[in-house]
């Protein structure tokens, strides 16, 4: 069962390396590069889509793509799914289970207007999510403490902590504090969440060794596979066919 598989490879201390795909072509590329599995990112998802990230592209859209790419590859697909677009629980998982996916990004603000959602209310989501799924879902409980910049930053490492610690217990199987780069930080969160922590890979500042170190369970990389290929493209490629040469020589 590709949802227990997915889960089984979430250890502390040897990370799980999730590429972010944002189509059937890029999923393909990352299972054939033999990465065991491979997420979406919300972010890039809406690119490719038209739209802005933020719940601003239509669920059955982001659904779609999201079957598209579960069709493209054996791996198991885990998918950045915001704060779930307004859909009731039981209608989130049995929608999104059609699609072949087997894990979901869940996250506590609002995705709109950057509001944090009370932890207790974010925690009964979790859980009527989990008890709908029961275990054919991997729930990774995204929490934005710092991302928002909600209080200090002691306040928002406590906020994460606590946050992580009340999700886990409401049924997620992972805990994603996203934006903190801080080793300090990161080594805080893992020893202090009972369970396991991913942490974004950044842009090279560590290695996946450091992460290991670090006790993270997860690593992964959002929209930034998309866009260093994307900047690729306009930056170089485009430039020169648009002066005459050959960006394909060698």
């Amino acid at each position: 069962m590709k949802a227990e598989i997915l889960r089984s490879l979430h250890v502390p201390g040897t990370p799980l390396i999730v590429p972010n795909a944002w189509d059937a072509a890029s999923a393909r590329i990352v299972a054939e590069a033999g990465f065991p599995a491979v997420a979406t990112s919300s972010f890039a998802t809406a690119t490719i889509l038209g739209y802005a990230d933020g719940e601003l592209a239509p669920v059955d859209d982001i659904l779609a793509a999201v079957a598209r790419i579960t069709r493209a590859v054996d791996i198991p697909v885990t998918v950045d799914f915001e704060r779930g677009y307004g859909l009731p629980p039981a209608e989130l998982v049995k929608r999104f289970l059609d699609t072949g996916a087997v894990g979901l990004n869940l996250e506590d603000s609002n995705p709109r207007t950057g509001a944090m959602i009370e932890a207790a209310e974010q925690a009964d989501f979790l859980a009527a999510v989990r008890a709908a799924a029961g275990s054919d879902l991997v729930i990774n409980a995204r929490t934005d403490s710092f991302l928002r910049r909600d209080g200090s930053a002691t306040a928002q490492l406590e906020s994460s902590v606590d946050r992580g610690t009340l999700y886990l217990a409401a049924g997620a199987d992972c805990v994603y504090p996203i934006a903190t780069g801080n080793p300090e930080v990161i080594r805080a969160l893992t020893e202090r969440i009972d369970g396991p922590v991913n942490v974004g890979f950044g842009r090279g500042e560590r290695t996946v060794a450091d992460f290991a170190a670090l006790g993270v369970a997860r690593v992964s990389f959002g929209p930034l596979l998309q866009q260093h290929v994307y900047q690729r493209l306009a930056s170089t490629v485009l430039p020169a066919l648009a002066s005459g040469n050959n960006p394909f020589a060698c």
